[in-house]
């Protein structure tokens, strides 16, 4: 039996994000790790200042684009961040951890790793970032759609603004 199509239209949009990250700004967006576990799939991006989703946006979900994060421990986080194309897949991979009160999801990729149909051509140990430049997700909001669909908002270190929606079924 197929699966009825999802509704992606109830997501929310680049102004009601903003809106949403004010408040996390001012009082904490509550995320916690339980909510972070699982695959999300990259769904919109927005440039710093822009107000329309970027072109990037269909790029990224034509790639496949997803971001996995498991738990480790208590305190420990772990991330997977790839993109496919065909046969391809591309994954950073590394260690991650919630800090402060937004809460900032802090990671960094110790490992990159090509693999052709399944099967690793290319493994390469990253150097560690400087610990001012250690990438970040400042985390906005998670919630669900009218149509039940999870999602997961965040501003990296760069500025830009990221929607994922949950690609497994787990939570």
């Amino acid at each position: 039996m197929r699966e009825a199509p999802v509704d992606f239209s109830a997501l929310p949009d680049g102004p009601s994000l903003r809106s949403l990250e004010l408040q996390s700004r001012h009082c904490g967006s509550g995320v916690g790790s339980a909510e972070l576990i699982g695959t999300w799939r990259v769904w919109q991006v927005w440039d710093r200042k822009s107000q329309q989703p970027s072109r990037t946006s269909g790029a990224l979900r034509a790639l496949a684009a997803t971001l996995v994060i498991q738990r480790v421990s208590e305190a420990e986080l772990s991330l997977i961040n790839s993109i496919s194309f065909a046969a391809l897949k591309l994954c950073f991979s590394g260690p991650g951890q919630l800090r402060q009160k937004r809460p900032l999801l802090m990671f960094h990729f110790i490992k990159m790793q090509l693999s052709v149909a399944g099967q690793a051509v290319l493994t390469l140990s990253l150097p560690l970032p400087a610990k001012e430049k250690e990438p970040f997700f400042a985390l906005i909001a998670t919630g669900q759609s009218a149509t039940g669909l999870a999602w997961l908002a965040a501003r990296g270190r760069g500025g830009g603004l990221a929607l994922w929606v949950r690609e497994d079924k787990a939570g």
